[in-house]
């Protein structure tokens, strides 16, 4: 029987490409820099990328929030500081709370049936401004932010960091829901929990293998009902 649910934020609750795309936006619009669509689908697979190297241990958190934007500024032939950019970028996405489809009403069901928590890589100031935004900290028993764990997924120092500071923590009742099999999905299944893939996109599975796939959130209490 699950008792307790980690879910990610970005592109499992949130809509982070959409979010993503407003504020770069946003944000290059007001710094006069190239901001069409061609320019911001550029930066959302540099960054991907970054962000996958992250969790490989190949770049730092700090190294990363400006090497994206530096690797984007020699692509397009312009000079901007990525530091200034990328405070600017930061504080739009802290300020935008875009939700998938059914992510409020998938919270209003879990969270009187299951301890909720969120487990999430991302900068603090920005995770929880948007929760704030979304009015969705009420339904969480807690918020897991790599930034203030000192851990990114999947490693398992997040996991183990979040396992204890939950009172009577048992990982047979536990599961972690998340759209990454790289951060999500390896990281809870190295740390000894079940794991449920949100495949919305229909992408093929690589060698991670989830425990369960549901490719709408609307199917995740009906499978939690059944475990």
């Amino acid at each position: 029987m699950i008792r307790t649910v980690f879910l990610d934020l970005d592109d499992t609750l949130l809509d982070f490409t959409r979010t993503e795309a407003e504020a770069i936006g946003r944000v290059f619009h007001r710094m006069g820099l190239p901001s069409d669509g061609e320019v911001i689908a550029r930066y959302h697979t540099i960054n991907a990328r970054q962000w996958a190297l992250l969790e490989e241990g190949q770049v730092t958190r700090e190294q990363l929030m400006t090497r994206r934007f530096d690797l984007l500024f020699a692509e397009l032939g312009v000079s901007a500081s990525s530091r200034q950019v990328c405070d600017a970028y930061e504080g739009e996405l802290g300020r935008l709370c875009l939700l998938l489809p059914g992510a409020r009403e998938l919270l209003e069901a879990l969270a009187p049936r299951y301890e909720l928590y969120v487990a999430s890589n991302g900068e603090s100031a920005v995770q929880r401004g948007r929760l704030r935004q979304g009015g969705l900290e009420r339904y969480f028993r807690g918020v897991f932010i790599s930034e203030e764990v000192g851990a990114d997924k999947p490693a398992p120092a997040f996991f183990r960091a979040c396992f204890a500071a939950i009172p009577g923590f048992d990982p047979a009742a536990a599961i972690m829901v998340g759209d990454s099999l790289t951060s999500d999905i390896r990281g809870g299944r190295n740390a000894g929990i079940r794991t449920c893939w949100f495949n919305r996109l229909g992408r093929p599975a690589g060698e991670v293998r989830p425990d369960w796939e549901i490719t709408a959130l609307d199917q995740l209490m009906p499978l939690l009902e059944q475990l």
